[in-house]
């Protein structure tokens, strides 16, 4: 009798550790939905998240989904080192903001789209999704911008949300560096962290909205970095251009 109580208390120690497990789990997948990335490999549904890694170059790739401000800073400091990039745009942004979208087009950057609404596709129907796509197409078709390039709101993608975009001639940009410059953690650790992981062929996934407040300043210490290192800074379209792409697998 007392080997069975030792053993089923050992029986319900495990069973505890293991809801405990299983409750840690949830909630950090609760917590932060931006880890829960899925990049499928194979032809037509590729998502482009890095260039040839013998290519010395790098692509520089803002978000803008709110605020007027900051974005000029970035603007002055690109132009200054004579750097390209590419700014994915909300469409709803876009609409607000016509005069800062065309001194974006007339600093000869890209742009590409965040969707219409930025809202995270997981959380909607393909219906939906099919909705904000063509929503954001068609403001950046009366705004003059021929793009085909799209990054879902947050990076959280599937692989349905993949197939929809391809079969209305979107192209899926993702990212292989992230140093969540919307944290604000420094301008030295972000170019810390900017620095120690880029290499050949990265995407760089960088802010415009207001709440990076210290993105500009760390551009400003990068850009030269990075050109001392012989790094090209180069739009999306270059990138799959002049290289051919690498795509990740993520299961």
């Amino acid at each position: 009798m007392k080997h069975f109580s030792v053993w089923n208390f050992n029986k319900r120690r495990r069973l505890i550790t293991l809801i405990v497990i299983v409750a840690f789990v949830a909630m950090m997948v609760f917590m932060y939905p931006m880890n829960v990335l899925h990049i499928f490999n194979g032809g037509d549904k590729a998502v482009i998240s890095k260039g040839n890694t013998n290519e010395k170059h790098v692509a520089l790739t803002f978000n803008i989904s709110w605020g007027d401000v900051k974005v000029h800073d970035i603007l002055k400091v690109l132009k200054n080192n004579d750097s390209e990039a590419t700014f994915f745009l909300s469409g709803e942004w876009a609409e607000r903001h016509p005069q800062i979208v065309e001194k974006i087009q007339e600093d000869k950057h890209e742009i590409g789209m965040l969707g219409y609404r930025y809202k995270n596709y997981l959380d909607q129907d393909l219906d939906k999704i099919k909705e904000d796509m063509l929503h954001a197409k068609e403001v950046f078709e009366k705004m003059d911008i021929d793009t085909n390039y799209i990054r879902p709101p947050s990076g959280i993608f599937d692989k349905d949300t993949t197939e929809l975009a391809k079969s209305l001639d979107l192209e899926v940009v993702h990212w292989s560096v992230n140093p969540k410059d919307w944290k604000n953690p420094g301008t030295k650790k972000l170019t810390s962290q900017v620095m120690e992981q880029s290499s050949n062929g990265d995407i760089i996934l960088l802010h415009a909205s207001d709440a990076a407040k210290q993105t500009a300043e760390m551009l400003n210490k990068v850009l030269p970095k990075l050109q001392e290192k012989q790094f090209r800074q180069v739009t999306i379209s270059t990138l799959i251009n002049e290289v051919s792409v690498k795509e990740k697998l993520i299961e």
